[in-house]
């Protein structure tokens, strides 16, 4: 939330997995999902998010924006962004995409960015996963800035 402050996006994108992460990972000393739900809703009019593969209706229950969609499409004038969680459509299973378009996903909690060629179109398409802020599983907490067509991979 600093950084979000310090940044002071226009829109704050959430690839999923917003308060709960399964049963796989452990939980992180001091994670406390109802201070989560109360810093989420408090910037809600700014949120865009997606539905991750441990989201259930009762977090839309206490979320004050819609975060059950299984993805959204931002267009801001320089290229569009398909957003998603990576459970369903992922970098080895692709949608349909624009060329010149970005993939944005998490689900893995890994950095990545490339440009691989588009498997719809007959140019490229870029891969983007920001990381994680919570539960990073290649060493480092992170998240990214997104400006007029450019990315900056940032960590906590």
């Amino acid at each position: 939330m600093e950084r979000i402050d310090a940044n002071a996006p226009d829109r704050v994108l959430l690839l999923g997995d917003l308060l709960y992460h399964g049963p796989r990972n452990d939980l992180p000393a001091g994670y406390a999902p109802k201070q989560v739900i109360e810093m989420l809703n408090g910037i809600a009019t700014r949120i865009v998010a997606v539905r991750g593969n441990c989201e259930a209706e009762v977090d839309q229950m206490v979320l004050g924006f819609p975060c059950m969609a299984e993805y959204a499409v931002v267009m801001d004038g320089v290229c569009e962004l398909y957003c998603t969680h990576g459970h369903l459509w992922n970098p080895e299973h692709l949608p349909p995409l624009v060329d010149g378009s970005v993939f944005l996903y998490g689900h893995t909690h890994v950095k990545r960015d490339e440009v691989v060629e588009n498997p719809c179109g007959e140019g490229m398409v870029r891969l983007f996963n920001p990381g994680s802020v919570s539960i990073p599983k290649d060493g480092s907490h992170s998240f990214a800035l997104y400006e007029n067509g450019i990315f900056e991979l940032c960590e906590l």
